[in-house]
């Protein structure tokens, strides 16, 4: 019996294809997008996690100087005091597509069972220390190094990816160094050992952060990607909810048949959620093939920004990864579940012999707008009980997941009301009947409205948060960049020879010294700046005390960057201590937009006096108007300096905004899916219920209306629908982009941006919504217009 009546429902689907499509092809998209997000996500954690093992020695504990480099000599008195310890040295080596991070190690002395112990391991050891400057990458790595250092790269397939390890010997050589950046510490030590603060009293030891500093900075980042791949997710269950309802409408007749046969409810319930399943496994198949594809197409993309922007080394390569499928599975079931949990308890209520009304679920449904309206009302309370008392990125997505499902569930019963309120200006039958009929459908095409509402929202929240950081970053940069020329020496030492030979040549030479160090338990990074007009006249300041430029010239005070201001809750005026002691207060607040790494600057006598080991090959220099290229010209030929050390100051702008666009390709991306899976959303529900509305257009047809005008009227009452969830998408979208600006970019970022409203890429965004909503409407308003007017007649033939 149960195979029979399996075969009875499923019968269903034969005679409507299109909608089996509809519900596969909606389940589909939802679980692609969900699931390509997922992956990307997945496999950059992955590297994270392969690579912080690597550079933090496997969750070695490790010792550090205070500041600076480790002496050569302190590591020899500490092997020689009893220490099993292993150098370390961190920089990067420059390859095809971007800089990539290297870590030199002593095969001899690092833990064999650490990850890097076992790289070196798996490659070799003799082909490794025999092999001059060799150098173990990931085999995609590999290929990115091998064009600018030859045969002595070795891919190591147990390597992480975007990492490289050479022995620590050859490493100095390469980089010009000669000290240690850290040192990792063997697990087990020798009972007897003399004390580390007898040996070198200026070393510490600290547990490996490697780990998690990639994860903390990029969490931002991957939980913008969720929210856009759970918003897609949401959007295409909007389509599954729609067919999965109106093919419950449509099987009334054969569930009533079944009931009266003898069977149960609670049978017809499971045989239908074994149907639903069985779709569900198909669907989240193919979803997962598309996700796939997808993450393979925005990997690139999204591996470019984490290198540009926080400096987390992802290759464009997508591994596959059980995990990943299995979940993709089950997000497709669960969506399912969710889509059909409601058609499936009014299945569990059907009354062996109710009446086979094919309308009747559709009208029940806009009965149940008050209840959604007043779900509607919690969400809403839920958002702002989030922005009032909540704290983090968690709160900050709870407001934003509560204002959209909001402005979603509010939406059928505003556009109910504005129809009503349209109604009252018919001048004759058939407008009157117009506005009448698009109110009756609304509850039919709730759903993909609904969708078409948050995509339209995305898009434009998303679009005036991207628009408004551009136009902040680009000025900012026109701020700050003021030098026309900056320049990189490959020895330091050879400052003052650069200083004598621009004397003449410049207008002034603006040192960009700088060291990091450690300042309320995080890594900041500490600038000199010189006493010169430029900065006061294009410094962006946010707060600052009275005569401020002249506090940090006399080495009174500092300025802080507003990442580290807004994380430590600082203010003008509160006292600020950084590393050797020195002790300041706080002069200013400046913009630091793009950098999630605190910065501090102080005067620059003070800082080569205080940390005389900073970095001192970087300088900005004014030049006198149109003498860029000249200056260039002489530092090459006369100086001897690489042309691959001078940036000018239009081309790191470029650069900066190179960096910019690829940030955010992949939301670009995302919004564009987004807006795409909400018109199929749009055409699935119009066709579902085009041969449902047969009973309410066949009176007009016989009334004189042709079947051309049924058609262009069908056309029209799409687009008036959706030129209305445009004009209430706005709203909502300019929420959403205060939300995004004002709270989650505080919350994961450190700064604020100031908001601007882009009009012109509404009307653009307005007019794709009514090509798309035009373009979903088209094929059924044709096959109306090529109805045979045998099917209208039919209907006065049957008992409605």
């Amino acid at each position: 019996m149960i195979q029979t009546v399996l075969a009875a429902l499923l019968s269903h689907w034969r005679r409507q294809p299109f909608q089996l499509l509809t519900l596969i092809l909606g389940l589909a998209l939802a679980t692609a997008l969900w699931s390509g997000v997922q992956a990307i996500n997945a496999e950059a954690r992955k590297s994270y996690g392969e690579a912080a093992d690597i550079l933090g020695g496997g969750g070695l504990s490790e010792i550090t100087a205070e500041t600076g480099e480790i002496p050569p000599s302190d590591y020899v008195a500490l092997r020689r005091a009893g220490w099993r310890i292993a150098p370390a040295l961190d920089g990067w080596l420059q390859g095809e597509r971007g800089r990539i991070r290297l870590l030199g190690l002593d095969a001899l002395s690092t833990p064999p069972d650490s990850p890097a112990g076992q790289a070196i391991a798996t490659a070799g050891l003799r082909d490794f220390l025999e092999t001059p400057g060799a150098i173990l990458a990931a085999p995609a790595t590999a290929e990115r190094l091998r064009s600018i250092h030859g045969d002595r790269v070795i891919a190591v397939e147990t390597m992480a990816p975007g990492l490289a390890l050479m022995d620590i010997a050859a490493a100095q050589l390469l980089l010009e160094r000669t000290g240690i950046d850290r040192l990792l510490v063997a697990p087990d030590q020798p009972a007897i050992r003399r004390p580390l603060q007898e040996v070198a009293p200026n070393l510490r030891i600290d547990p490996s952060q490697t780990a998690d500093d990639l994860g903390r900075l990029t969490d931002s980042f991957h939980l913008n990607l969720s929210a856009f791949g759970l918003l897609s997710f949401a959007v295409g269950l909007f389509i599954v909810n729609g067919a999965v309802g109106l093919a419950f409408e449509q099987r009334r007749p054969v569930f009533r048949t079944l009931r009266a046969l003898g069977v149960t409810s609670g049978m017809l319930v499971f045989l239908l959620s074994v149907e639903l399943m069985i779709f569900a496994l198909v669907a989240g198949a193919i979803g997962i093939f598309l996700g796939y594809l997808i993450a393979a197409a925005l990997l690139p993309d999204v591996a470019a920004t984490l290198r540009g922007i926080y400096g987390a080394s992802v290759e464009g390569v997508l591994t596959l990864s059980p995990v990943w499928w299995i979940s993709g599975l089950g997000i497709a079931v669960l969506g399912t579940g969710l889509a059909s949990v409601t058609g499936l308890a009014r299945v569990a209520r059907l009354a062996p012999l109710a009446p086979a009304r094919p309308r009747a679920w559709a009208m029940a449904t806009g009965r149940a707008m008050r209840r959604q309206l007043l779900v509607s009302a919690l969400c809403l309370v839920a958002a702002l009980m989030a922005m009032v008392f909540g704290q983090g990125l968690v709160a900050g997505f709870v407001l934003l997941g509560g204002l959209l499902i909001a402005a979603a569930l509010a939406l059928p019963s505003v556009l109910a009301t504005v129809l009503a309120i349209l109604a009252r200006t018919a001048t004759g039958p058939l407008q009157t009947w117009f506005w009448a009929d698009t109110r009756q459908q609304l509850p039919g095409l709730s759903l993909a409205l609904m969708a078409l509402l948050l995509a339209l929202s995305a898009n434009i929240g998303v679009g005036t948060m991207v628009e408004s950081f551009r136009k902040t970053f680009t000025g900012w940069l026109d701020q700050r960049l003021v030098s026309d020329l900056y320049v990189t020496l490959e020895d330091d030492t050879r400052g003052p020879e650069l200083l004598a030979f621009l004397e003449t040549r410049v207008d002034s030479v603006l040192p960009i010294w700088s060291i990091d160090g450690e300042v309320l338990g995080g890594r900041v990074d500490i600038y000199g700046v010189a006493d010169h007009p430029v900065y006061p006249a294009n410094w962006p300041l946010l707060d600052s005390l009275p005569d401020v430029w002249s506090l940090v010239n006399a080495g009174e005070a500092a300025l802080v960057n507003e990442q580290l201001a807004r994380r430590h809750d600082l203010q003008p005026g509160d006292a600020l201590t950084l590393p050797e002691g020195l002790t300041t207060a706080i002069a200013g607040v400046y913009s630091d937009y793009g950098n999630p790494i605190g910065q501090i600057v102080i005067a620059l006598p003070l800082l080569t006096e205080t940390y005389p080991q900073v970095d001192r090959s970087d300088f900005g220099i004014l030049t006198n108007a149109g003498d860029t290229e000249e200056l260039k010209t002489a530092l090459v030929q006369d100086f001897g300096l690489p042309e691959d050390n001078m940036i000018d100051q239009a081309a790191l702008k470029a650069f900066s905004l190179s960096i910019f666009e690829r940030t955010f390709a992949v939301t670009g991306i995302l919004n564009v899916l987004t807006l795409g899976v909400a018109g199929v959303a749009i055409l699935t529900s119009l066709l579902t219920l085009a041969s449902m509305r047969l009973p309410q257009l066949a009176p007009v047809w016989a009334l004189g209306i042709t079947r051309a005008q049924l058609g262009r009227i069908e056309l029209v009452r799409a687009l008036i629908l959706a030129a209305l969830t445009f004009a209430l998408s706005v709203p909502v979208g300019l929420g959403l982009a205060w939300v995004l600006l004002a709270v989650i970019n505080l919350e994961a970022f450190g700064w604020r941006l100031p908001m601007f409203l882009f009009p012109g890429d509404w009307v653009r965004l307005g007019l794709l919504s009514l090509a798309a909503a035009g373009l979903a409407s088209l094929w059924p308003a044709w096959k109306l217009a090529r109805r045979p007017p045998a099917d209208l007649i039919r209907v006065f033939a049957h008992e409605r």
